[in-house]
């Protein structure tokens, strides 16, 4: 017996090293494909030393590379490094669009990369050598490559390689991994990755390979929607709609009947700007003016994925979610929605957008006709300088205080024009990359403080100097900082222009931050931690010291909301949770008409607060809760129930999953017709 084992136990040894030897290419592929994904996930999501992950990698690269044995030994190389420069391409870009969006790349996201150019510089200024360090995989497989055909492998290899067969059990065992893989898989692995509205986590639970082969399949489902769960969809639709019809009246209700109403799209600002002072100087003095003056929303957070300010936009105007799969704007733009201008036109008001930038960027030109704006007021409506030196050219291009200036002119006309009109102005000049510092005024941040130093005087005294700290210039914290300034300043002027010209008579006024700066962490360690006495962050003993972790970081995301009037009639701080979906039935019930589309609520109803972002994550009162990690964390001294989270947790899904089914399958036009003509036929 014990002869028996041994001679099993050579045969083995021997096949082993038989299959090494005269697979080291194909080994070579999977062994660099696999640290790809690895090094993916160890920059962005972590979960690094996961399983799961890992096998989903491997099975991945060897069902693919799997093919490359019906390919003669000689020609397989150009097969597998096709394939490792396309995952080292999924890598760069991955781990660069992560930095920005702390998201996936998805095939649906193609359309808008010439969006980039416009942007380039925001994009170049934080790339670090980390992002190319997957371009060292295709070098390592030429570099084996030329090894092999120095050693004759590929004219040797060719005599003994029985390319269908080793196929068959490649592929083969690359299925049992996938079966392994199947069955340890729990319903909400499963969910989340079929709905794949949380990147991240497919990628943290699957691996870069799998999400993105599913990101394809799911690329496709615009296009042939009746083929990806119609009938599903349109039953969850009604469904929903059929259960939650609230609507109730508040002392808010019809408080804006009949005026005409401005919102203004404030790029980038967010809510830790409202009262900050540096070295005693205010960043946002005419913003915290117009917040004392009207009903400023402290807690209001806007709900974009990867679609940024037109996620904004279009969350605003419908009360819907963005898209989980590509942006709304680029690839659902030919459907019909329940927005906000066309409702306010059906009230018989003149309906416009003013932007001073191209207006094909995020497909506002087309978008537009579909959200029901009459017109368009883009840069070929505005003088904007050719030469980026001077001083109307700021950031990406026309200056705020240039928009704001030749707006005034175009509002006159429409207020002549027009009994009623509803209007959105979105600023430009502080869009990332923050770095038209030249532009945007002289802000000293430098402080000036007494340091005493070890040394004493003849009597005794510690020796002092005058010490001058400019910890904020050349930060992006400091630049941003510079740039909301000069953005405020021009929405200061602009409102003293509206008032001069008598443009804020039986108007209403809405600012609102449409997303956060896209600063990182060490930004705000940098505001909250900075120790001017030692010229170093404080410790994390320190008293005062603030802690800035992942639940912090996305608390701080919020942007102000302002609803103002010239008289002031509306004043005060709500601090209630607010998303941007609850705008849309908000404004409706305090302009007096309804709404059947929103997922918002009116902020103003009795209802439980609660903010659903794109990826599954939730915000209440109560608590944050993070779809990635399962967690929550919470936000006052008062518990909550045992079901609580799990309750919130079906609620957003359900929310998701109709905002989904009703932009995908076009729902609102179809089922319309199909109710249509079911009534015809009674």
């Amino acid at each position: 017996m014990k002869d028996k084992i041994i001679e099993y136990k050579g045969k083995f040894q021997k096949n082993i090293k038989k299959y090494f030897s005269t697979n080291i290419l194909f080994l070579t592929y999977v062994i660099l494909s696999v640290l790809i994904g690895f090094g993916l996930r160890t920059f962005t999501v972590g979960n690094v030393f996961a399983l799961k992950p890992l096998l989903a990698d491997i099975t991945f690269v060897i069902i693919i590379g799997s093919f490359g044995y019906l390919i003669k030994p000689k020609n397989q190389f150009i097969y597998f490094i096709s394939w490792i420069i396309f995952y080292t391409f999924l890598g760069v870009v991955n781990s660069i669009y992560y930095l920005f969006y702390s998201s996936f790349v998805s095939v649906n996201l193609l359309s808008t990369i010439s969006m980039l150019g416009e942007v380039g510089d925001s994009v170049t200024e934080k790339l670090n050598l980390y992002h190319f360090i997957y371009i060292l995989a295709p070098i390592i497989l030429i570099v084996v490559h030329k090894f092999l055909c120095k050693k004759n492998y590929y004219f040797n290899i060719a005599k003994i390689e029985k390319g269908k067969k080793m196929f068959v059990n490649t592929i083969v065992s690359g299925g049992v991994i996938v079966a392994l893989l199947i069955v340890t898989l729990t319903g909400t692995e499963i969910s989340r990755f079929v709905k794949q509205w949380n990147r991240e986590y497919i990628v943290q639970r699957f691996g870069i390979y799998t999400y993105t082969f599913n990101d394809l399949i799911q690329s496709l489902e615009p296009k042939v929607n009746s083929l990806f769960g119609y009938d599903d969809a349109v039953r969850k639709f009604k469904e929903y709609y059929s259960e939650n019809k609230e609507k109730s009246s508040n002392k808010y209700t019809n408080i804006f009947k009949g005026k005409n109403v401005i919102f203004i799209h404030a790029e980038s600002i967010q809510n830790f700007l409202i009262d900050l002072k540096i070295n005693d100087i205010e960043i946002t003095p005419n913003l915290n003016k117009i917040a004392n003056e009207g009903l400023y929303f402290s807690s209001f957070y806007p709900q974009i994925s990867v679609g940024t300010s037109s996620d904004t936009e279009f969350t605003l105007t419908t009360g819907l979610m963005p898209s989980s799969s590509g942006t709304v704007f680029i690839n659902y733009y030919d459907r019909t929605y329940e927005a906000m201008p066309s409702l306010f036109k059906n009230l018989g008001y003149y309906t416009f957008s003013m932007h001073g930038n191209n207006g094909d960027y995020w497909n506002r030109n087309t978008m537009y006709k579909a959200l029901g704006y009459d017109y368009f007021y883009s840069q070929d409506s505005y003088v904007v300088p050719t030469d980026k030196n001077d001083m109307d050219y700021v950031g990406l291009g026309l200056s705020d205080k240039s928009f704001f200036k030749q707006s005034i002119e175009k509002l006159l006309t429409i207020k002549k024009e027009n009994k009623n009109f509803m209007g959105t102005i979105i600023t430009l000049s502080n869009h990332s990359p923050f770095s038209d510092i030249t532009k945007y005024g002289d802000l000293d941040f430098s402080i000036t403080y007494t340091k005493y130093l070890e040394d004493t005087d003849e009597f005794g005294n510690k020796i002092t100097e005058e010490v001058t700290d400019k910890y904020l210039e050349d930060t992006d914290l400091g630049n941003y900082l510079k740039s909301a300034h000069y953005a405020d300043e021009a929405l200061g002027q602009f409102f003293d222009m509206i008032k001069e010209n008598n443009l804020d008579e039986n108007t209403v006024f809405i600012i609102y931050g449409d997303h956060e700066a896209k600063l990182g962490k060490s930004a705000f360690n940098l505001l909250y931690n900075y120790d001017i006495t030692t010229g170093r962050l404080k410790s994390i003993d320190d008293p005062t010291y603030v802690k800035i972790d992942s639940y912090a970081y996305d608390l701080l995301k919020n942007t102000p909301f302002i609803i103002w009037t010239s008289d002031n009639s509306l004043k005060g701080e709500i601090t209630d949770v607010m998303g941007m979906y609850d705008v849309l039935p908000t404004v409706a019930n305090m302009f007096g008409f309804e709404v059947n589309y929103a997922l918002g609520q009116d902020i103003f109803s009795k209802s439980e607060k609660i903010v659903i972002f794109p990826n599954g994550n939730f915000l209440t009162n109560k608590v944050y809760y993070n779809n990635l990690k399962d967690e929550y964390l919470l936000l006052t001294n008062e518990p909550i129930e045992t079901d609580y989270i799990e309750k919130y947790k079906l609620y957003s899904e359900a929310r998701l999953d109709v905002s989904k089914a009703l932009i995908t399958h076009d729902l609102i036009k179809n089922v319309a017709k199909i109710e249509g003509e079911n009534n015809a036929n009674k």
